[in-house]
């Protein structure tokens, strides 16, 4: 991912900065978490603080450009579910991707997922949690239409969800906790058909 889109492109040596910039971040992001130093991120990236802060004026704006690339492969991977599979076969499959790059990212996946209350979440159509929900919203959509999922949920409550599960489940250290209650909050939003 690149600078914001509508943004002039970058100078060449401002691209190899930002380009830096995220490399590190992703390695330190992956060793840390989320809450890493960004300070020890531009030391890593060989650029000062100001360079870093130019580039992502936020935390929230490097989460973003760090986050992205796995982003677009979990949407895609929610078309290619919803191509292969039955409606609510889909979702769930689709769920546990999701809580599978969730418990592995070390609270980036969190970040992204984040209900955006707070000043430092982007408002953008096109960051990762709006693609995330839209996957999301298309799959579930989907799901209650062929009475797979009880009505009245949420993609926004899926995400909420599989954030949660990531978070409970990297301050156990369990990563195998997290698909046990990933298959306890399935059966609690599977339809049930009576007999």
């Amino acid at each position: 991912m690149g600078p914001t889109p509508g943004r002039r492109p970058l100078r060449a040596d401002a691209r190899r900065n930002y380009d830096l910039v995220v490399g590190a971040a992703r390695e330190v992001f992956a060793h840390q978490g989320v809450g890493a130093s960004l300070e020890e991120i531009a030391r890593r990236a060989g650029v000062g603080s100001a360079t870093l802060h130019r580039h992502f004026p936020s935390r929230r704006s490097l989460i973003e450009a760090v986050s992205h690339d796995h982003v677009e492969e979990l949407c895609a991977k929610a078309a290619e579910r919803a191509r292969q599979n039955e409606p609510g076969p889909a979702l769930f499959t689709w769920l546990r991707d999701l809580n599978d790059y969730a418990v592995s990212s070390r609270g980036l996946a969190a970040s992204v997922l984040h209900d955006g209350r707070d000043a430092d979440l982007l408002e953008e159509d096109h960051g990762c949690q709006a693609m995330i929900i839209q996957a999301a919203r298309e799959l579930l959509r989907q799901a209650q239409r062929t009475a797979a999922v009880r009505p009245g949920i949420l993609a926004e409550d899926l995400l909420a969800l599989v954030a949660a599960i990531s978070l409970a489940a990297t301050h156990h250290h369990d990563d195998e906790q997290a698909g046990r209650l990933l298959d306890i909050a399935i059966e609690g939003i599977r339809l049930r058909q009576e007999p």
